[in-house]
């Protein structure tokens, strides 16, 4: 339903809040929150029932549910002491009080479950579960398919159900989880997992691969990153030798753009940064489309906005910041030759946002890597073009020698 109160449209389906027509950045948690509130406006709602149905039953400490509650009153531009739209019943819960109007939307999509066709004639299911890292961090992973583990590292940027309508990433997903069980994860600081964390740092990023494969129950797996996800791949694997198969690396780097210091790139980087400061969260894409320019270039007009709204509502401009400069950091140079599993390494030959030569570098540091040269100028490769073919059928004869 789109529920309607003073300036405020609330889109349940489409998992937006705006004022005034401007779209409000808010973590997934505290919209979550705010739509049960909002649609059980007529009655109490339970400490008990905000933690089932917001957390799914997790476990997660008063003072997590304390900071929602009054992030989702700052988003309203109210208060504990007037409580104008959020009324607390002391010891026994909350109650939206505003006066609210809906209407049933033209189209409606689930939060929780999505269906979509991974091959012709058959027919996967989708369902988001979360799970806590040890610092407290909400962490939202899915998993689909049928058949050997696979994992996927999280990337810049993801969200778990916006990718799985996506033009960019749908094909992604549909072909790693073909003959795969597979296993995907929103890093946190975006997409469903918490967006407000102390902690963002590579160190948590690595420990985050370690929560959502154990939440999983995944064991003896082939691990598949993606950017920043071949560093963090690289850090697991030699962390849990024995538990990685083999590694698929695209795209990535052993160094972040400040540890490589090329002096353009470090121009480049630092006004999409201010660019993030400027606009992100704004409806108009401009702020976000150099970013979007940079990693798809032969985008069509359709995949260019997907892009561009999948930014926009995987992270708030904070986490966008925070998270730029922390894969800016980014250094495994020393972990390469650690590296005992099989490995291959794909990268773009015109990618623009990592270097063709830090493909390169890993490969060559990696003990027996194989390097694969793919003829593209996107760092995620399009399904229309031919590299992604290519891409496909050198990935499923390398897992094929692993499973042989």
């Amino acid at each position: 339903m789109i529920y309607r109160f003073d300036h405020f449209v609330l889109d349940a389906a489409r998992f937006e809040l705006r004022r005034k027509g401007e779209m409000l950045a808010a973590e997934p948690q505290v919209l979550s929150l705010l739509i049960l509130l909002v649609e059980s406006r007529d009655r109490l709602v339970t400490k008990e029932e905000l933690i089932e149905r917001v957390w799914k039953g997790r476990i997660v400490s008063d003072a997590a549910v304390t900071s929602r509650i009054k992030s989702a009153r700052q988003l309203l531009g109210d208060d504990g002491r007037q409580q104008r739209y959020i009324r607390t019943i002391h010891g026994k819960g909350l109650r939206f009080v505003g006066d609210v109007e809906e209407s049933e939307p033209v189209q409606t999509q689930s939060v929780a479950d999505t269906e979509t066709a991974a091959t012709p004639g058959s027919w996967q299911q989708q369902r988001v579960e979360f799970c806590t890292a040890a610092d407290g961090t909400g962490l939202a992973y899915s998993c689909v398919g049928d058949g050997p583990p696979l994992v996927k590292t999280a990337n810049w940027l993801n969200h778990l159900e916006y990718e799985w309508e996506s033009p960019i990433w749908s094909h992604w997903i549909h072909e790693l989880s073909r003959e795969h069980r597979l296993l995907r994860y929103d890093e946190r600081g975006n997409g469903l997992s918490d967006w407000k964390v102390e902690d963002m740092s590579f160190e948590a990023f690595v420990d985050d691969l370690e929560t959502v494969v154990a939440a999983a129950g995944f064991d003896g797996f082939d691990l598949f990153g993606i950017s920043q996800g071949c560093a963090v791949s690289i850090a697991y694997a030699v962390r849990h030798p024995e538990r990685v198969r083999s590694l698929i690396l695209h795209g990535g780097y052993a160094t972040g753009w400040k540890v490589r210091s090329d002096p353009e790139e470090v121009a480049r980087r630092e006004a999409m940064i201010t660019l993030t400061k400027s606009g992100w969260g704004q409806d108009n894409p401009a702020y976000r489309q150099m970013f979007t320019t940079l990693y798809v270039p032969d985008a069509s007009h359709e995949e260019a906005d997907w892009f561009n709204e999948l930014q926009r509502i995987s992270a708030s401009p904070e986490s966008a910041i925070r998270l730029q400069d922390a894969l800016a950091r980014i250094d495994v140079r020393d972990l390469l030759g650690q590296v005992r599993i099989p490995t291959i390494v794909f990268h773009s030959r015109e990618d623009a946002v990592v270097p063709f030569d830090s493909g390169r570098f890993m490969a060559k540091k990696i003990p027996g890597a194989r390097f694969v040269a793919l003829d593209s100028k996107n760092h995620l490769l399009l399904e229309h073009e031919p590299a992604w073919r290519k891409f496909v059928a050198t990935m499923r004869e390398f897992l094929a020698e692993q499973e042989g």
